[in-house]
């Protein structure tokens, strides 16, 4: 469903999977919240993400500190001669009229701009990804497999002096190669380990942090503040 080459060719499918699955329907979780929480405070360089739900966002993340790996539905081109597409437009057709918007400017098809199979990450990931780790001086990762590249290499390219936490159910990627895959490391001495891993799920951890800093009466409000509904 996600090929561009089977798009091309049958956009049915996909159409009729994003028009129920279009973002808009879900609030942004305590996550999405820390991570604006973060770029308020001035301490977030930049924030990666794969998912393509735009919670990040809706969360009042700027788009100037985010970068959608994978794309999102907010803008819309065409596939065949990548002239931009009006993305409400794009919504309307796609959701209401169940059908693949056609291109003005060639007829071909139009899809949001979400990453397809066969399709290059943004240019903007490929733009930032080498100088933001190399500027980090704290590298967050949350809620991930790190089994889809080349997204899932970015903790190996921090600055080896550059502290990496780990908040997830699971140890991963580079993570479960230094800590060992029984190890639940939640400390660490700073002049041996650079990881800390916390076991759990995103939004408890993040709160349990919260707390600890001091901050937790602030990202609550920011997490009402975006509430749909």
């Amino acid at each position: 469903v996600f090929d561009l080459g089977f798009y091309r060719r049958n956009p049915d499918p996909f159409i009729q999977l994003a028009s129920e699955l279009w973002p808009g329907k879900h609030s942004p979780t305590i996550t999405h919240s820390f991570i604006a929480l973060l770029e308020k405070k001035g301490m977030l360089l930049r924030t990666y993400t794969q998912n393509i739900d735009g919670l990040d966002v809706l969360a009042g993340v700027s788009e100037e500190k985010m970068i959608e790996c994978h794309g999102h539905f907010r803008t819309a081109s065409c596939i065949s001669c990548n002239v931009s597409y009006d993305g409400k437009e794009c919504k309307r057709v796609i959701v209401e009229e169940k059908r693949a918007p056609p291109c003005q400017n060639c007829g071909g098809h139009v899809k949001p701009d979400i990453v397809f199979f066969g399709e290059s990450l943004p240019t903007v990931f490929h733009r930032n990804v080498k100088k933001d780790t190399k500027n980090a001086d704290l590298l967050i990762v949350m809620g991930t497999s790190l089994m889809v590249g080349p997204v899932n290499q970015i903790p190996e390219m921090v600055r080896k002096d550059c502290p990496r936490i780990l908040f997830n159910n699971e140890l991963v990627g580079s993570f479960r190669k230094k800590n060992g895959p029984s190890t639940r490391k939640k400390s660490y001495n700073t002049n041996a380990q650079r990881d800390i891993f916390h076991e759990g799920d995103c939004d408890s951890s993040v709160q349990m942090l919260c707390n600890l800093l001091g901050w937790e009466q602030e990202l609550n409000d920011l997490n009402y503040k975006h509430r749909l509904g």
